[in-house]
């Protein structure tokens, strides 16, 4: 198909919610390590990698050939029958979960499966229903997932599922209590417990939050926020479940999972995207007596498939060999400093935020007061298109740029990603006039 058959193709036959960035649709035909192609053989810096999914490079070699590998032993078979690739993951994962304390794990296809499962073993293990979710937060595509989402834009058809109540985020750049960290006593964490006597019965089956909110706009708690909310949510009866289908798998740096940057051990572990590096894979991780407590028998026909499954461990060897973790925080630190020296000479940048390699900008139209640069960011992805550079878009207001390239990019990936970045700002201000006023 050409380049223009493709783009008719999707328009007649797919779902208009489908939606994809830009003007025109960007057709992408192939990539490799931190490069993408386009249609018409054009070369892109990829910064977004499939919205956080990337992780270890476009095609990684070892990782495929393990793929292939499997593919060609067994490739299916559903969880009804035991295989090798399932359990030698599971096995793996319990092994590096935080203080080896959650040993068990369900496997399905996405993000979204994940987190269903997450709050079917909170209300079995707890008795309760109630679930305390964040605002800003994303959760998935289904009835419930869309539920616990607090982003109108992702809020499709009414979004049925009852029980559910949303606890203030700690989006620090915009307090929702006009305060100040850490003046501020992280207030947003306190109020969880008006929040569960106000509007829950008082027993809850459990929390759910992102350590770092990812299509939220990558907003990144204060250090104390997560182990307050904890004490709390515990002592109303609920589980602390942990939606790590963007920060997991060393992607902050140092740690295997972003909760642990907080001192925090959940009860469940949710996670996706970076696990498979493209590979269709959803985890529940969960402390053994979670786990016990879903009684009864359960089904997933493709979730723990050979095929995924060996993806899924391939990618974490791949990550130990390599010590990406280890680059991930040395590069991550390096990219922070160039979005700063960045967010020096632009005045559009509001904020800059994030660990590791999930960094963000939030574009605003002048800092003092901080109205959402919306068009501007827009305008922000168009000009990076031009430049041959792809980074991803987020945030309530549409305004925050998100980055999340594969964790073995080095230092000189970073100096290229500054260098267009540079040119795509001074290009969307010339455009918009944004951030002039600042």
């Amino acid at each position: 198909m050409t380049k223009d058959e493709i783009i008719l193709a999707n328009q007649e036959y797919l779902f208009p919610s489908v939606f994809h960035y830009f003007q025109k649709p960007l057709v992408i035909a192939r990539a490799k390590d931190q490069f993408v192609w386009d249609a018409d053989e054009n070369q892109y810096l990829d910064f977004f990698g499939g919205i956080v999914t990337v992780s270890v490079g476009h095609c990684n070699e070892r990782v495929n050939a393990r793929v292939r590998e499997q593919m060609d032993r067994l490739q299916h078979v559903s969880t009804v029958f035991a295989n090798e690739p399932q359990a030698a993951l599971a096995k793996k994962i319990a092994s590096i979960s935080p203080g080896g304390k959650l040993t068990k794990s369900f496997f399905t296809n996405s993000g979204t499966e994940a987190n269903e499962m997450a709050v079917l073993a909170a209300r079995c293990y707890t008795g309760s229903s109630e679930i305390v979710a964040l605002r800003h937060s994303y959760h998935g595509r289904s009835a419930l997932a869309m539920t616990l989402t607090a982003h109108s834009n992702w809020r499709l058809g009414g979004v049925p599922q009852a029980g559910i109540v949303h606890a203030h985020n700690a989006y620090c750049y915009r307090c929702p209590f006009g305060l100040e960290y850490p003046s501020c006593d992280v207030r947003c964490a306190t109020d969880m417990e008006e929040l569960i006597r106000t509007t829950t019965s008082g027993r809850i089956a459990g929390f759910i939050g992102e350590p770092i909110q990812g299509v939220g706009g990558f907003i990144t708690p204060p250090k104390e926020y997560f182990g307050i909310v904890a004490g709390i949510v515990k002592k109303y009866g609920g589980i602390f479940i942990s939606d790590e289908v963007q920060t997991a798998w060393g992607r902050t740096g140092g740690k295997w999972f972003e909760i642990e940057q907080y001192g925090v051990t959940p009860d469940v572990i949710t996670s996706a995207k970076g696990l498979g590096n493209g590979m269709p894979i959803g985890l529940t991780l969960a402390r053994a007596e979670v786990a016990d407590s879903v009684k009864g028998a359960t089904i997933s026909t493709f979730g723990g498939n050979p095929i995924a499954a060996t993806a899924g461990k391939a990618v974490i060897d791949y990550i130990e060999e390599e010590n990406l973790r280890v680059n991930t925080a040395e590069v991550g630190a390096y990219l922070r400093g160039k979005l700063e020296e960045l967010a020096e000479k632009h005045a559009i940048i509001g904020q800059v935020r994030g660990m590791g390699l999930l960094q963000a900008m939030e574009l605003v139209e002048d800092r003092k007061t901080k109205t959402p640069a919306t068009a501007a960011t827009a305008a922000f992805l168009e000009a990076a298109r031009e430049n041959r550079l792809l980074v991803g878009k987020g945030g309530l207001y549409g305004n925050v740029i998100r980055l999340s390239p594969p964790m073995n990019i080095a230092k000189a990936d970073v100096d290229e990603f500054a260098r267009l970045a540079d040119r795509s700002l001074a290009q969307c201000v010339a455009l918009t006039g944004a951030g002039s006023r600042a």
